[in-house]
């Protein structure tokens, strides 16, 4: 059997608006777990129970989810912005360095 070798490169990765997604998951949970409330008698009597704590874990998982990624999304945002400082910097830099050698090459001793 031959091995599989991929014929073109991965694609990037879709970032879409990720913290709204998982708080509005977060949310639906929650939503399910307390339309449940109602039926709890009728789900203990038909050993369905489960299915209120399964909505309850969803909500609370998706909390721990939402903090997650607005950390996620703020160190995304700091490094791109400490990468765009360090692209400013250098190019200042350089531009600094070019006007000094421009005035050195000017500079004439008599």
């Amino acid at each position: 059997m031959a091995k599989w070798t991929p014929r073109h490169e991965a694609p990037e990765p879709l970032e879409g608006p990720v913290v709204a997604t998982v708080t509005g998951g977060a949310i639906l949970w929650f939503v399910l777990f307390l339309a449940q409330l109602p039926f709890y008698g009728w789900l203990d009597d038909h050993g369905h129970l489960w299915w209120l704590w399964t909505c309850l874990a969803g909500a609370g998982l998706g909390l721990i989810g939402i903090w997650y990624v607005r950390r996620r999304d703020a160190a995304i945002k700091r490094a791109a912005a400490e990468a765009d400082a360090d692209v400013r910097t250098d190019a200042g830099a350089d531009a600094g360095a070019d006007s000094t050698a421009a005035a050195k090459d000017r500079h004439v001793t008599p």
